[in-house]
C-alpha cells in the first residue's frame, strides 16, 4: 500500500461549547495579569501555537513561551526553536516538569517580564505585589503538570485527557508569582491537516475524531522518515525499515503478539500499543514540526 498523501487527511472543525467558554474567560480577565505564559507542547513548538490567541491577546501582554515535555522532544531541534523565537524577541523556556528541570528559569523569565508593570504601580503609589501571570495553551500540552511544578505542591487535578480544566483559578507561588490558570482552548478549524494531525498524535485533541488507522500509520511514515532508530530499536525492526506506514503497523503488530483468530493482525491493538509508547517517549525523543 502506498504513504499517506496530505490530501487523504480530513480537514477537522472543533470547537465544543467548553472550547467558547474558555476563550471569553480569557478574554474577561486578560486586564488582571501582567504577563502571558504560553505552554506549547515541545515536540509540536509551532503546531501547538493556537493562532485564536494572537487575536485574542492583541500584542497587550508581553509572552513567554513555556515548552513543556522537552524530555520528550530532539533536544537540538528545541534549541533551534529557543534561537528562532529568540529572534522574534520571545523568551522560550524549555521545561520537563516531572523533574523540574526549567522551573526556576521560568520563573525567573516571568518575573522580570513582569517588572516594568509591577514597578509602574509602585511607581504611582500602589502597594508592592507579585507579578500576575495568566497561563494559557491548548489541551494536554502540559499545563497542569507544570502549575503543580511552579507551585510545588499538587494544586490541580492532572488528568490525560484532553480538556478537562474547565473554569480559571488562581494559584499563588512561593516565588513572588500569581498564576491564572485557564482552559485548555483549541481553535474552530484546523486549515492544515497535518497540524491536526500532530495534535491529535500527541493527544490535545481526541483520538475519537481521527480515522485511528490513518493516524497511526501517518504516524509510522513519520518516525521512519525522521527518527528510524526509535522505530528499529523498541520494536527490534530489520534496519532496511519499509517507510510506508501500513506496512510498519503489520510488522509491529506481529511483533507485539497482536494476532487474532486465523493468524490476522489484531490492528486496533497494535495501533494503541504505538500510540501509547510514542506519547510516553519509549519511541525516543522526536520533535515534528
Amino acid at each position: 500500500m502506498s504513504e499517506i498523501n496530505k490530501n487523504d487527511l480530513p480537514q477537522l472543525q472543533w470547537f465544543p461549547g467548553h472550547m467558547k467558554k474558555a476563550q471569553r474567560l480569557i478574554e474577561e480577565n486578560l486586564k488582571l495579569v501582567d504577563i502571558v505564559i504560553e505552554v506549547l507542547d515541545a515536540r509540536i513548538p509551532l503546531s501547538s501555537q493556537n493562532p485564536m490567541l494572537k487575536e485574542i491577546l492583541k500584542n497587550e501582554k508581553p509572552k513567554l513561551l513555556a515548552l513543556c515535555k522537552s524530555d520528550l522532544a530532539d533536544k537540538n531541534a528545541t534549541q533551534n526553536y529557543i534561537s528562532k523565537f529568540k529572534e522574534e524577541n520571545i523568551i522560550a523556556v524549555p521545561i520537563d516538569a516531572a523533574h523540574g528541570a526549567g522551573i526556576k528559569n521560568l520563573i525567573s523569565a516571568a518575573k522580570s517580564l513582569a517588572e516594568e508593570k509591577t514597578h509602574k504601580l509602585t511607581k504611582h503609589g500602589a502597594k508592592p505585589r507579585s507579578a500576575r501571570a495568566m497561563i494559557i495553551g491548548i489541551p494536554n500540552v502540559g499545563k497542569s503538570s507544570l502549575i503543580n511544578a511552579l507551585a510545588g505542591i499538587n494544586h490541580t487535578k492532572i488528568e490525560n485527557r484532553p480538556g478537562v480544566t474547565r473554569a480559571k483559578q488562581w494559584i499563588k507561588i512561593d516565588n513572588g508569582l500569581d498564576l491564572l490558570d485557564t482552559p485548555g482552548i483549541l481553535w474552530p478549524k484546523f486549515e492544515d491537516p497535518e497540524v491536526a494531525m500532530k495534535l491529535a498524535w500527541t493527544y490535545a485533541i481526541s483520538d475519537d475524531i481521527h480515522d485511528l488507522e490513518i493516524l497511526v500509520c501517518k504516524l509510522l511514515e513519520t518516525l521512519a522518515k525522521k527518527y528510524p532508530l526509535g522505530l528499529i530499536e523498541r520494536f527490534k525492526l530489520d534496519e532496511n525499515l519499509t517507510q510506508d506506514g501500513f506496512e510498519l503497523l503489520e510488522i509491529i503488530g506481529r511483533k507485539r503478539g497482536c494476532i487474532r483468530k486465523g493468524n490476522v493482525v489484531d490492528s486496533e491493538k497494535a495501533q494503541r500499543i504505538i500510540l501509547n509508547e510514542f506519547r510516553s517517549g519509549k519511541l525516543g525523543r522526536v520533535t515534528l514540526d
